[in-house]
């Protein structure tokens, strides 16, 4: 069962830890590569804002984006901002999300994201969360996976687990941090067969391979080599 209440005071907690992070920089700091190929930390930093204006859509019913194109436009646009004006948007967004979340709603309508993706809105609060954390670390400025919360990371991991599982192209895979394991890709041929793959590791490391972070050389594996997983 999603709690949104106590997922929307931790989107809030990361926004904060956020928000301090980034008023550390400069300008110069904005314009700098982030981690994701072809963006810069300020696109990095625009995703953000327009993502929760996004969320905002989608809790109130209307379409997430207008379309790709606008999506990607607003953030070509707005990724050049000096820092000052990158803070205030980041800031006025995440409290919009933070206004829209604390409304009286039914949380559990389902509501359509982007590409016809649906789900509940009371996972909304966590899809934001996993934005704020992995953008984070994406920013390159010193908050690495190792620094998340260990509840975001269990649950981020089961998320993509299931999110692949199913998939024909990984192998059936089981993933581990040697306490806790989690099943993903292809099914097995019989409910009972094994996986093909086990995959050992941190769960920082994990979750790096999951979400494509790292290339996972901190992963152990038997049965056969490191999955390679589709784009996310």
């Amino acid at each position: 069962m999603n709690d949104h209440v106590r997922d929307l005071a931790s989107v809030r907690d990361a926004s904060e830890r956020l928000h301090t992070a980034v008023a550390a920089l400069d300008n110069a700091d904005v314009t700098e590569p982030s981690r994701l190929p072809g963006w810069s930390r300020g696109h990095v930093l625009a995703h953000l804002a327009r993502n929760a204006d996004a969320l905002v859509n989608v809790l109130e019913g209307r379409p997430m984006y207008s379309s790709g194109q606008a999506r990607d436009a607003d953030i070509e646009r707005d990724a050049p901002r000096p820092l000052k004006a990158q803070l205030v948007d980041l800031r006025d967004s995440s409290a919009r999300f933070q206004e829209t979340g604390a409304a009286p709603a039914d949380w559990s309508r389902t509501v359509e994201l982007r590409n016809g993706v649906t789900d509940s809105a009371a996972r909304v609060p966590f899809r934001r969360w996993v934005e704020v954390e992995l953008h984070h670390v994406d920013l390159g400025i010193g908050y690495e996976l190792e620094d998340l919360p260990d509840e975001f990371t269990e649950r981020e991991i089961a998320f993509l687990a299931d999110r692949f599982a199913g998939h024909p192209e990984v192998p059936s895979t089981r993933v581990t941090d040697g306490t806790r394991a989690w099943s993903t890709g292809r099914d097995s041929k019989d409910a009972g067969d094994a996986p093909e793959v086990t995959v050992t590791g941190p769960a920082p490391a994990l979750l790096g391979w999951l979400a494509g972070r790292r290339e996972g050389s901190a992963l152990r594996t038997e049965g056969g080599p490191l999955p390679v997983l589709p784009p996310l």
